[in-house]
């Protein structure tokens, strides 16, 4: 099994060098191609580069929607050994700045996207040597130019990082609290990307559509698709997913249960139209396979999507593990599990929690002492997750530790557990479960254009019997005695879960 992120880019170019790496659009339905031989040139251009500017071995940022360049910058910075920081490109600029510092960030690389956050980067950010912009054609007296860089350092970059090499501070997305910098060496990404088997075939064609910066599109997305020789294709907007698909024709998408979950509700519109008709017209021939990771997803969407021919593969796992634990594999499905164990993590239940142990656990956070004590314990990592693992190393969750309610009589009540309960059903769209006042409530952003459709005119009645319903089934514990009704939807965190606090 390779060790480093430079082993995986290396071998993939060794073996697929003329084939196509990256596919992307640069005109309303035109595609320009980029091969493996250009993707480790260009690069090692960038590692010649930050060698030059005597960043060799710095913390380097980079922020933008994904892209080629972004791809080059990444894989460029952690082979030099370097250390990579991806940064939400979906943040205000002032908490771009506040992390930069707290990085020890020295060079950015920012997309065009984000030139208000390079623009005043320096002023912000003491630390801060140089600013790089992805599109810019020549050096200015701001900021560094990514093109004549790469132009001007069309060497061959002979480095290599050692595989318990610090390569990533990656911050997570904060679902609840402040996020923590968690500290990835090359050994955590390239063995976690290495022991995921989906029994996915070399040189398949895949479309990714989630933010490049999340480290389940890095390690999915970016380097197994690279171990692979596949064909990475980049989704410009999710507003034109479904275009997209009819473009690149992939064979497989990486998704997030929101984003399924919003497919399979127009899908239900569509029933009386043949299932094969609605799939190539929708997905196309080619798509076989969607891999589903984040959150918990109701195993009625895996039967839905059965029915058009394509398995929906369930992952689990987190950030500070690489951040794959589990993944479904596609010969033993078992559709209320997150997938089995992946080859090179182990777990056990410490008091309800999940604890994870592996080769893909995270060193810590950084410069944080304390969160990671409290984190890691004997190289086991608490999740934080409350579940269990049966004989067969299949992945049950049934809530978040911190998120659970403590009702009155002192009973235990996963939020999560309700939500799943209640999100099913047609006219809820996105549902929060929490204790207020000492009862549980129930926050729902309910689908207006399917209400409309339906011709529900009172919203909150129909929301309210759907809560009576469940109430009827419902130990007294968990019984759900408040609704709010939002007219507009959660705020989320760059992987689409809802920010509870």
């Amino acid at each position: 099994m390779t060790s480093t992120i430079r082993e995986i880019l290396v071998e993939a170019q060794q073996r697929f060098g003329p084939e196509v790496a990256v596919r992307y659009k640069v005109g309303k339905n035109q595609i320009e191609d980029k091969t493996y031989n250009q993707l480790r040139q260009d690069s090692e251009s960038f590692s010649s580069a930050l060698a030059a500017l005597g960043e060799q071995g710095s913390h380097i940022a980079v922020i933008g929607p994904t892209s080629y360049r972004w791809m080059v910058t990444y894989l460029g910075i952690v082979n030099s050994g370097s250390v990579a920081v991806p940064l939400d490109a979906s943040l205000p600029a002032a908490d771009v700045w506040e992390l930069l510092d707290r990085a020890d960030v020295t060079t950015l690389v920012a997309d065009a996207a984000r030139k208000d956050v390079a623009e005043g980067a320096k002023e912000h950010c003491p630390k801060l040597k140089h600013v790089v912009l992805m599109q810019q054609e020549e050096d200015s007296d701001t900021a560094l130019s990514l093109p004549q860089l790469l132009a001007e350092h069309q060497t061959a970059f002979d480095f290599e990082p050692q595989p318990d090499q610090l390569c990533t501070i990656m911050y997570t997305s904060g679902t609840t609290g402040k996020s923590k910098g968690v500290m990835l060496t090359h050994r955590n990404l390239a063995e976690n990307a290495g022991s995921i088997n989906m029994d996915l075939l070399e040189r398949m064609v895949l479309l990714s559509v989630l933010p490049i910066h999340h480290a389940y599109c890095l390690c999915l997305d970016v380097l197994k698709a690279i171990s692979l020789g596949s064909i990475i294709c980049i989704n410009d907007s999710l507003l034109r997913v479904m275009k997209n698909i009819q473009l690149f024709k992939p064979e497989m998408i990486l998704m997030v249960p929101l984003m399924i979950e919003t497919i399979a509700k127009k899908l239900e519109d569509n029933t009386l139209l043949p299932p094969k008709l609605v799939k190539n017209a929708v997905f196309g021939k080619q798509l076989t396979k969607i891999s589903s990771g984040g959150a918990y997803l109701d195993p009625s969407y895996i039967d839905l999507f059965e029915k058009y021919g394509i398995t929906i593969l369930q992952g689990y796992g987190m950030t500070e593990c690489s951040p794959v634990i589990s993944t479904t594999r596609p010969w033993n499905i078992n559709k209320n599990a997150v997938g089995q164990l992946i080859d090179n993590c182990e777990a056990k239940t410490v008091d309800g929690e999940l604890w994870v142990r592996g080769s893909s656990v995270m060193q810590g956070y950084y410069k944080m002492p304390e969160e990671t004590a409290a984190t890691l314990e004997d190289g086991w990592l608490k999740t934080g997750d409350l579940g269990y693992v049966d004989e067969e190393g299949f992945v049950y969750l049934t809530g978040r530790k911190k998120n659970l309610i403590i009702t009155k009589n002192g009973e235990n009540v996963s939020p999560e557990e309700l939500e799943n309960k209640l999100s099913p059903n047609r006219l809820v769209q996105e549902v929060l479960v929490r204790e207020n006042k000492s009862v549980i409530e129930a926050e729902i952003f309910p689908d207006y254009e399917y209400a409309k459709k339906k011709h529900i005119k009172d919203v909150r009645a129909a929301l309210q019997e759907i809560i009576d319903q469940y109430n009827l089934q419902a130990p007294p514990h968990k019984k759900i005695y408040s609704l709010i009704v939002r007219e507009t939807e959660f705020e989320k965190t760059p992987s689409k879960k809802i920010k509870r606090f």
